[in-house]
């Protein structure tokens, strides 16, 4: 028990509540247990009860996934929560209603509703709520106040300690599973499943993603266990057929229901088409019986966005983001790269998280880089651009990396080598820019750059 600390004080301003929540446990310091976000929704009158809920997990795709099933939620005329992390620019995207993030004003107010009961839990636990716990809970809170028809919510990382957890899903969601985080969720598919299958409840609906075979064994075990209905990828739902197309792709999708061709789909590479897939049938499965009407389908998948994911930013020459942070996840963008663009020069600026596997990740790029320039964020997280280079040169040689600490320095770098095709056999300077390695790498290198060009994927 700690001694009782002071109510904390009402926020006036956005930077209040974004100290506020940045001065509490970070994100990345984990404490694996439910007790405290248990403690603390009740005394807020557990507000995840009053709305069904989608729940997601799984390795990478998560955030995609919610923006289509939000936006097609959106399209049946439901009113929709979505809680997404982690965010790519500012802290107000986490939490959006109706497809759109809170403005400041209503992220204040929603800090300053459940503020007052945030010492109250502190004084009672073992250790006090920490960042993402608090705006788990602002959510929540929030959807209820709205209120929300229904609130798709992404788990912060794993599943069964997760803070999003201490909700009980209607349809429960897992995209493919590899290995990230090992160090807390361990090191195979399998051991990972273990944690992300929690969020499969009692009575859910659980939707599988296509999976590693030893994956799939532990959330069929569990859903048994819980008495769950599956439908799975590749058996009961799936991707028909996919073209790359201007601006994305053109997709054919089999749902549990129907079937639904020419979609377009304002998204690169084959794992978005498989999100595309899994929210389909997510949707399907919360609906009923009953197939989504066709041309509402179209409408909602062709005004999807997912910002930071081969988003492409900047012309002249082409600068592209995209939120890799894992091997599974860098292979699915290199794959996207090949399948969807035809730059004929590409280099890389690429930095990275100290705890990530970062041979892994830059030895899935290396066939499609011709250059990468080594920086890093500005967080304390960020491994040093000069210590990313040693494990770059490895499998690079030293003549296809540099080092640039400072982002926007590193950007400049990688605009003029693109530009500069002839030093890499491209005399007609195809060349372009791909900014990956980390989501808070690409929201930096979001805000250095200019807002999304038309024809993007935002």
């Amino acid at each position: 028990m700690s001694e009782t600390p002071e109510a904390p004080r009402l926020a006036q301003t956005f930077a209040e509540v974004e100290d506020a929540l940045l001065s509490r446990w970070p994100e990345t310091k984990l404490e694996p247990s439910l007790d405290r976000i248990r403690a603390f929704t009740e005394l807020l009158g557990d507000p995840q009860t009053n709305y069904p809920v989608i729940h997601l997990t799984g390795t990478n795709g998560k955030t995609s996934t919610s923006r289509m099933i939000d936006a097609l939620l959106r399209a049946t005329d439901l009113r929709t929560g979505r809680f997404t992390s982690p965010h790519v620019e500012r802290m107000t995207e986490r939490i959006s209603v109706d497809g759109e993030p809170l403005t400041d004003e209503q992220f204040v107010a929603a800090f300053n509703d459940i503020a007052p009961y945030t010492h109250l839990v502190d004084a009672d636990q073992e250790h006090p709520l920490s960042f993402f716990e608090t705006v788990v809970a602002m959510a929540f809170a929030a959807f209820a106040d709205a209120p929300v028809d229904v609130a798709v919510v992404e788990v912060g990382m794993g599943g069964s300690w997760d803070a999003t957890n201490v909700a009980d899903a209607t349809v429960a969601v897992v995209l493919p599973v590899a290995v990230d985080h090992a160090a807390y969720l361990g090191d195979t598919p399998g051991e990972i499943a273990v944690e992300k299958a929690g969020i499969i409840k009692p009575g859910s609906i659980a939707v599988l993603a296509e999976q590693p075979p030893a994956a799939a064994e532990v959330l069929l075990a569990r859903a048994a266990e819980v008495g769950a209905t599956v439908v799975r990828e590749g058996l009961d739902f799936g991707v028909i057929s996919r073209v790359p197309a201007v601006g994305g792709q053109v997709v054919s999708l089999q749902g549990t229901r129907a079937r639904y061709d020419e979609i377009f789909l304002p998204l690169y590479g084959a794992h978005q088409a498989q999100n595309a897939a899994v929210a389909l049938a997510a949707v399907e499965a919360f609906a009923g019986d009953q197939p989504l009407d066709d041309e509402l389908v179209r409408a909602a998948f062709a005004e999807v966005s997912s910002p930071g994911r081969l988003e492409i930013v900047r012309r002249g020459p082409t600068v592209l983001l995209d939120a890799a942070h894992n091997p599974h996840g860098a292979e699915a963008t290199a794959a996207a790269l090949d399948d969807s663009f035809t730059f004929s020069t590409l280099i890389g600026v690429i930095g990275v998280m100290a705890d990530k596997d970062q041979e892994g990740l830059l030895a899935a790029f290396e066939p499609h880089l011709a250059h990468v320039v080594c920086t890093q964020n500005s967080t304390a997280r960020a491994l040093p651009a000069e210590a990313l280079a040693v494990v770059a040169r490895e499998i690079y040689g030293p003549d296809r990396v540099s080092v640039q600490p400072r982002l926007s320095e590193a950007l400049d770098e990688a605009a003029a080598l693109a530009e500069a095709g002839e030093a890499f056999g491209d005399p007609l300077g195809s060349g372009a820019v791909l900014v990956t390695g980390s989501v808070v790498t690409v929201g930096e290198a979001r805000t250095l750059l200019a807002r999304p060009v038309r024809g993007s994927s935002e």
